[in-house]
């Protein structure tokens, strides 16, 4: 069994029985409640057959998801989401906490981020994950580590996601670095990112720890629409406005934010923005609920060249003109046309300015083939028509680089 805690009180118990799952409120108290999807409105959450979207936010995949089916296999046979999840939980900082049977928490040391930043070696990043491998409750498929860091101007330490990239992914810790700082650009909130001595590692701070050492609370887009992560892929952008206007207490604001991720990602060309890469931020007691910093939005194509949009808009999954956007913007999120059209050309602007950045980089640094490729797909968005896909002879072009 695990308990959940919020504020040191023990709101409720999380088990497992032969085919569910059973979240088990102790009493009625809206402000104890766990997440937006599960309000402390009814005693029990019965899934059936189905891990709770929320808590499976919380697990590790793909890389991560390995390292732990391959330690714990041996010692307790099956290896299935619950145990890792018992094994882990323990040890997750956030608006609520757990404990479980299996695993009290730990002491963890803290590591200096300048030396993190000047390390950035395979050595320096198996050393950080054997040491927090029991705090990776994290979400996404590439290689990444939480690690509790200090900095020394700010006198804190902290938790931060520090992300790496294999042969598969090249140079993938710069890539986002460079997509990220134009998403910015454009007026969105983004998650603080930094980029390593030898741009092997971006190292993310956590956006969920307030100044106060409170915590936000933080929820996927595809936990709110009660799906599990196999699920990820199925949606439409339109639904996702839906679901942040009927939450957001700043509604407005939200819209904007994120019709801007929506654009900003067909012009990067991000075909990963799928449902668990748009996310809420609430208040502890539910009174302020915004769109939350944008995260992981890398240049997809450049990796698998004819890519395309993770999720539907307008029925399709294509990279959708300049024309479809600004519609888009009138429909779902609720902008006024020129509102609409204003709010494209700013996104339009920082994918300019981005694309001068990336020149003088490489200018700097030609043997960065993969920016190269991103600076490529980047000048074909600034066409604003229905590009479906990259031409054969980009492609082509791109394997003399």
């Amino acid at each position: 069994m695990i308990e959940i805690f919020h504020h040191q009180k023990r709101v409720a118990s999380f088990l497992k029985d032969n085919r569910n799952f059973i979240i088990d409120y102790k009493d009625f108290d809206i402000n104890n409640s766990i997440a937006l999807s599960l309000p402390n409105t009814q005693k029990i959450y019965l899934y059936d057959y189905k891990f709770p979207p929320f808590l499976e936010s919380f697990l590790p995949e793909g890389y991560l998801y390995e390292i732990f089916k391959n330690i714990l296999s041996k010692e307790y046979g099956k290896v299935d989401d619950y145990l890792i999840f018992s094994l882990l939980s323990s040890n997750v900082q956030s608006r609520v906490e757990f404990k479980s049977d299996l695993q009290n928490s730990a002491q963890f040391p803290q590591f200096n981020i300048d030396e993190i930043l000047a390390n950035d070696t395979n050595d320096t990043f198996n050393n950080l994950l054997q040491t927090f491998l029991n705090k990776n409750a994290i979400s996404g498929v590439q290689p990444k580590t939480i690690a509790l860091l200090k900095d020394k101007e700010k006198l804190d330490t902290k938790e931060y996601i520090i992300k790496t990239w294999g042969d598969e992914y090249q140079d993938l810790a710069l890539n986002e670095y460079f997509c990220l700082k134009a998403v910015e650009k454009a007026g969105v909130k983004t998650a603080n990112v930094q980029l390593s001595l030898n741009n092997k590692f971006l190292i993310v701070e956590k956006f969920t720890l307030k100044s106060d050492g409170s915590f936000y609370g933080f929820e996927e887009i595809l936990s709110l629409m009660n799906k599990n992560k196999d699920s990820k892929y199925n949606g439409s952008y339109e639904q996702i406005a839906k679901i942040i206007y009927s939450y957001t207490t700043n509604k407005k604001d939200s819209m904007i934010a994120f019709y801007k991720t929506v654009v900003m990602n067909y012009l990067l060309k991000n075909g990963d923005a799928h449902l668990k890469n748009f996310g809420l931020l609430y208040d502890d007691d539910f009174q302020n609920i915004l769109y939350s910093p944008a995260y992981d939005v890398v240049n997809t194509v450049v990796y698998i060249h004819k890519d395309k949009p993770a999720l539907m808009l307008e029925g399709k999954k294509i990279w959708h003109s300049k024309d479809t956007l600004i519609k888009f913007g009138q429909k779902s999120c609720l902008l006024s046309l020129s509102e609409a059209k204003q709010y494209y050309k700013e996104c339009y602007d920082a994918l300019v300015w981005a694309i001068d950045e990336l020149e003088n980089y490489l200018s700097e640094y030609p043997d960065f083939k993969i920016g190269k490729m991103m600076l490529d797909s980047w000048k074909m968005s600034l066409k604003e028509e229905s590009i479906k896909e990259l031409s054969d002879d980009t492609i082509r072009t791109w394997k003399d680089y």
